[in-house]
Parts: structure tokens; C-alpha cells; sequence
């Protein structure tokens, strides 16, 4: 039996919580109200993935909170 954890199963554990993360931030309020206000604009986000769409919301936020 392997005690010692391999980097598979960092992988692994590392997937499942972005998975988690990422449902949790597409269901928040804030990224609701991004996302309506995106599409409202331009558009530009129709064709993206959920990851694709978490990934603009949460650079997008650190943008503006860096500003």
C-alpha cells in the first residue's frame, strides 16, 4: 500500500476542486449579473464555455479590483 500521495493524485484532487469552484463562482450573484451584462453588450461570451466564461469573470474582477 503507497502511503505517499503521487501527483496524480494532486491532479486529480486539483480537478475536482476547480470543478467545484467553478460551478460554485457560475452560480454566484456577481458572475449572474457579469454574464447578463455581457451578453447585453456585445455578445462575445455566447460561444465560450463555462470555464471559458469563469475564466473571463474572475480576470476581469482581478482587473478592476488591481485598479
Amino acid at each position: 500500500m503507497n502511503l505517499i500521495p503521487t501527483s496524480s493524485d494532486y491532479w486529480t484532487a486539483d480537478t475536482e476542486i476547480w470543478h467545484n469552484l467553478k460551478l460554485t463562482i457560475a452560480g454566484s450573484t456577481g458572475f449572474q449579473r457579469w454574464l447578463l451584462e455581457e451578453k447585453q453588450t456585445d455578445g462575445r461570451l455566447k460561444d465560450l464555455s463555462l470555464e471559458q466564461q469563469v475564466q473571463c469573470y474572475l480576470r476581469e474582477t482581478l482587473e478592476t479590483l488591481a485598479y
